[in-house]
């Protein structure tokens, strides 16, 4: 059944490639992607499927019934772009200022709509269904990402999803060589935002003022002991302040900081120390500094936990693709993704494949202004996808 596969997939390389461009010349940001769920939809339905839009506000679902029933297999796709300015000198570069695909979703998107379009044709021989899940912004801080609307929305019900996968493109490993491991994949995500007010005041003349600045620079630091000293040494954890905003001038003491950042985590038990602690640690160095604060510190996003025997069986269909010395074990990163949400309520496996080339320049990391993929791993995407639904589903 899957002999020509290979074949179905290289006739549509070219228009694969088409699509990615299409989508990374014209990216969106999280919840804004209405161009892109526009054409997802249209090409969706010009194949037959079975169509949802608007689903957590501008998502898309796609249901191809195979001819036999059987079990659903969800597979997904992340739509969204990151806020950057793009630096590639390419016919394809962003043409939307100030945003830019720099993490890879022009081509999840792009795989996942070739996809759908080629098990089109083996509709006969699924015994089953095949849900083609094309979700909003992945990349949403500070709050709710759309997966979590999505699963609230129903759409791991009618037909009842049975297991998920997805992949991540990724610029850091050699093209087509694919990355998996069952357990904890990728790490838990949570935000913070803190607001450290003092009273401003003339920068020679301190004593007049309360400085949040100086109170920003100790809560820096303090943090950084939450990983090295309160955190066992054989768990992972992350805290990372990314942004602060305070100050007009050079001679002038604000009356307030805002930072930014982010917290990462595999377990649970760390996840509740951190967000004790980080509140602590404010709470301590503003009383000393006779400032005060405000904070908004939460867990967003729950870590990906592939499924044992999922991931068995993507390494067998990975393998049959790729070679199976191309298949290699995972190591967890502190990077996180909201496939997680999907992973927590049905057997999944999210994967990584390779799509870096440094001798061509795909070697720049995700979130770069001059990040790219090598388009030769699009195909294997695809293929990999093709195989695990027929497999899954036959």
């Amino acid at each position: 059944m899957v002999a020509d596969l290979p074949k179905a997939v290289m006739e549509r390389k070219g228009e694969l490639v088409q699509l990615r461009r299409d989508f990374h010349r014209y990216p969106e940001l999280s919840f804004q992607e209405k161009r892109t769920s526009s054409i997802v939809a249209d090409k969706l339905r010009e194949v037959g499927l079975e169509v949802k839009t608007g689903v957590a506000r501008t998502g898309v679902v796609g249901l191809l019934r195979g001819s036999h029933p059987g079990k659903t297999l969800l597979i997904r796709a992340d739509m969204d772009a990151l806020p950057l300015e793009e630096a590639n000198d390419v016919p394809y570069k962003s043409q939307n200022k100030g945003v830019m695909h720099a993490c890879g979703h022009d081509g999840h998107t792009a795989i996942l709509l070739t996809t759908a379009s080629i098990l089109v044709q083996y509709k006969n021989a699924i015994k089953g269904n095949v849900k083609f899940v094309f979700q909003p912004a992945e990349e949403f801080g500070g709050g709710e990402g759309g997966a979590l609307p999505m699963v609230q929305e129903g759409v791991l019900e009618e037909p009842k999803v049975d297991a998920a996968i997805g992949l991540h493109l990724w610029s850091l490993r050699p093209t087509g060589k694919i990355a998996v491991r069952d357990g904890g994949f990728m790490a838990g995500q949570g935000e913070l935002r803190a607001v450290i007010k003092g009273r401003g005041g003339h920068g020679a003349l301190p004593h007049q003022a309360v400085d949040p600045i100086v109170a920003s620079a100790q809560f820096i630091t303090a943090l950084q002991t939450l990983v090295s000293r309160e955190v066992s040494a054989l768990k992972s954890a992350v805290v990372s302040i990314c942004t602060i905003n305070g100050g007009t001038a050079f001679n002038i003491i604000p009356d307030e900081v805002v930072l930014k950042g982010t917290f990462r985590y595999y377990d649970e038990e760390v996840r509740d120390t951190l967000i004790e602690r980080i509140e602590g640690i404010l709470k301590g160095i503003t009383s000393a500094l006779n400032t005060k604060y405000e904070l908004r510190c939460r867990s967003d996003c729950p870590p990906v936990l592939n499924d044992k025997g999922m991931v068995k069986f993507i390494r067998e269909v990975a393998s049959s693709v790729v070679g199976e010395g191309n298949v290699e074990l995972g190591e967890p990163i502190m990077g996180a993704d909201d496939v997680s949400e999907f992973m927590l309520r049905v057997p999944g496996c999210y994967f990584f494949l390779g799509a870096g080339s440094p001798e061509r320049g795909f070697d720049h990391p995700h979130h770069s202004p001059d990040f790219d993929i090598d388009e030769e791993a699009l195909p294997v995407g695809v293929e990999v996808f093709c195989r695990a639904a027929l497999e899954y589903l036959s």
